[in-house]
């Protein structure tokens, strides 16, 4: 009888194991295929479609807010009595808003942006928006120049998704949007062009060099590592092409003849990455160049020395897995720590963002081959987190409804649990989901992307909706 029991026991063991894994490889299928992919992008059409039923993507309706507004008392109150230009904030003042109308937009909805210095100390931003690419200067006090813009490339329809990174003294900007490729632009174009005449660009004579060669011409995504000449497209769709939209390797020694030189197709779809030359505790990849990449549903780690032939370090998944977006380096120095977000776990209730408060995700990458979660930090709003930077110990995130978050992270290395990071400060861009329980929605509206790299203190903040923010914190960041 005890040995049946035993048999029992084990039998429905055995059972229980199957079911999970079968679970897991029907799970696994969902994301190769590209349907959760599909499910995530039909949720922000809806949500997007809904925005403009409401009247909230038009830009033409929001006007430009041109002098300082304090954050007094948790409040930035640009107008008195006006819950729509009423901000909740924390040690951060706004300098300027335009909307995207006033930058030249005349589709609206914003996405990725990127900031330039010039070698003189001017600051400036690419502006990403559905119909192309909009360039300011940042001046002393704080307030936008319109310089002009550049539309998407000729042929290529209007696409949200238009992603802006810095490469030397250009721009790389690529689109979902079929027929466009990446565009390399030149900043050192904007040093001369008068902000009472703005400059509408040309693609033809104005682009430095345009890569081409990318299946249907569009991908999800751009990746930039000066250090090695290279840029990156990742999530160049269809998945059934050659390179399975995984890491694109595209040469930039010639920036006028940008060229393929080979990709990593082995783990299939790649949402975004971070491209390094290697620096840290792992002797075994000193000098090598290591590209984090976030593949839906676990954190991939690639050697791309070889550009013809890189190979997979490691592939971890980690719970709550739902969508695994996009992470970066506490430091590039000394590559130990890692911090990185999953734009589905709070949309789904899974893991540590089961109640909707956004978790950023704490990984000890000191061994290559078996990185670590070690922890997390729950946002103190309903949100889900998108792209985050990490800029000398402190991370800056744009959570889509919550506005600009700035994370003090400096604690991770003594406290790898997350227990010590502080939120130092954040301004809500988005008023409209003041209201709503937690403090705000899990849906994909307001903030897409933020730059923090300028010495002048100001962040740039790209909202979908309404347009561009120049903020300032008021407490020191160092």
């Amino acid at each position: 009888m005890v040995l049946l029991r035993i048999l029992g026991a084990a039998a429905l063991a055995s059972f229980v194991l199957g079911k999970e894994m079968a679970v897991n490889e029907a799970k696994a299928a969902m994301y190769e295929s590209g349907q959760v992919m599909e499910e995530i992008m039909a949720l922000k059409f809806k949500t997007w479609q809904r925005q403009e039923q409401l009247g909230r993507l038009n830009s033409k309706k929001y006007k430009e807010i041109s002098s300082v507004v304090p954050c007094v008392n948790g409040l930035a109150v640009a107008s008195p009595g006006d819950a729509m230009v009423t901000f909740k904030c924390k040690n951060m003042d706004l300098y300027n808003f335009k909307s995207h109308a006033d930058l030249g937009s005349k589709t609206g909805q914003g996405s990725s942006s990127w900031g330039w210095t010039s070698p003189e100390g001017r600051e400036f931003v690419a502006i990403g928006q559905a119909d192309g690419t909009a360039f300011v200067e940042i001046n002393k006090e704080g307030k936008m120049l319109y310089l002009g813009r550049l539309a998407q490339y000729p042929d290529a329809k209007p696409a949200v998704w238009r992603e802006i990174r810095g490469f030397k003294d250009y721009v790389a900007i690529g689109s979902e949007a079929e027929k466009h490729g990446i565009q390399i632009f030149d900043m050192k174009k904007l040093l001369k062009v008068d902000p009472a005449s703005p400059v509408i660009f040309d693609n033809l004579k104005d682009l430095t060099g345009h890569y081409k060669d990318l299946p249907v011409g569009r991908t999800h995504n751009v990746v930039s590592n000066p250090e090695s000449n290279f840029i990156y497209s990742v999530g160049a769709v269809p998945r059934n092409d050659t390179c399975r939209s995984g890491i694109i390797a595209i040469n930039m020694t010639d920036v006028a003849n940008p060229t393929f030189s080979g990709c990593a197709s082995a783990d299939g779809y790649v949402h975004d990455a971070q491209c390094l030359i290697y620096r840290g505790p792992d002797s075994r990849y000193l000098g090598h160049e290591i590209c984090y990449g976030y593949n839906e549903n676990k954190m991939t780690i690639y050697d791309f020395t070889e550009k013809t032939a890189p190979v997979i370090v490691s592939r971890t998944s980690y719970e709550g897995a739902s969508y695994t977006h996009q992470g970066w380096v506490l430091d590039p120095n000394n590559q130990e720590w890692l911090l990185m977000d999953d734009e589905y776990d709070e949309v789904n209730g899974e893991g540590p963002a089961e109640d909707g408060y956004a978790v950023t995700y704490i990984w000890n990458i000191s061994n290559l081959q078996q990185p670590k979660q070690t922890g997390y930090f729950r946002s103190t709003a309903h949100s889900i987190d998108h792209n985050m930077y990490v800029h000398e110990g402190f991370a800056y995130q744009s959570n889509y409804g919550a506005g600009l978050r700035i994370l003090d992270v400096r604690s991770i290395p003594s406290d790898p649990t997350g227990g010590g990071v502080t939120e130092v400060g954040f301004f809500d861009i988005y008023p409209e989901d003041d209201k709503a329980e937690g403090g705000g929605v899990t849906e994909f509206v307001g903030t897409w992307s933020s730059y923090s790299y300028f010495k002048s203190g100001y962040i740039f903040v790209n909202s979908i909706e309404r347009g561009a923010w120049v903020l300032k914190p008021t407490v020191p960041l160092i």
